[in-house]
């Protein structure tokens, strides 16, 4: 199994234009939002949802890789839960619908943005690099903060 590292630092070579990586600031936690609010949309029962299930999946992979980005990226599917209940509670659309709208949006700029790099998304090369898009971000985050992983 590949490292945190060596995983973000695959995913970085494809990611070196500033327009590029604008784009994926804005794009790759919609696509992740959106993703689950699709699975916030499918009700299991009164009180669950198959957003829950994700999130341990998730929570499983990322603390494999990285204890502390794991966290980072914990708290941050959290508040997309958060995002999406407010969502579901307030708007007149379906979840689903605002989420389809917002996914595809973000899949246009992701695919624009590579278009401007000049290089295919990673995840072309193996699906993990899905999931490994909002860690790498949050790779920054944390590299600003001054926080280690």
């Amino acid at each position: 199994m590949k490292s945190a590292e060596q995983w973000l630092s695959e995913y970085g070579q494809s990611h070196q234009n500033p327009t590029n990586k604008l784009i994926h600031w804005i794009c790759v936690p919609s696509i992740f939002l959106s993703i689950i609010g699709f699975l916030y949309s499918v009700k299991i029962g009164a009180n669950l949802n198959l957003a829950y299930f994700a999130l341990i999946f998730l929570a499983v992979y990322y603390f494999r890789l990285s204890f502390s980005l794991g966290v980072g990226m914990l708290v941050f599917a959290i508040l997309c839960l958060g995002i999406c209940y407010l969502w579901e509670s307030s708007m007149s659309w379906p979840l689903w619908i605002i989420c389809a709208i917002v996914f595809v949006v973000a899949w246009i700029g992701q695919f624009y943005g590579h278009g401007v790099e000049g290089k295919k998304p990673s995840f072309l090369k193996d699906l993990q690099f899905l999931l490994i898009g909002p860690m790498w971000l949050m790779s920054f985050v944390y590299r600003k903060m001054g926080i280690k992983f």
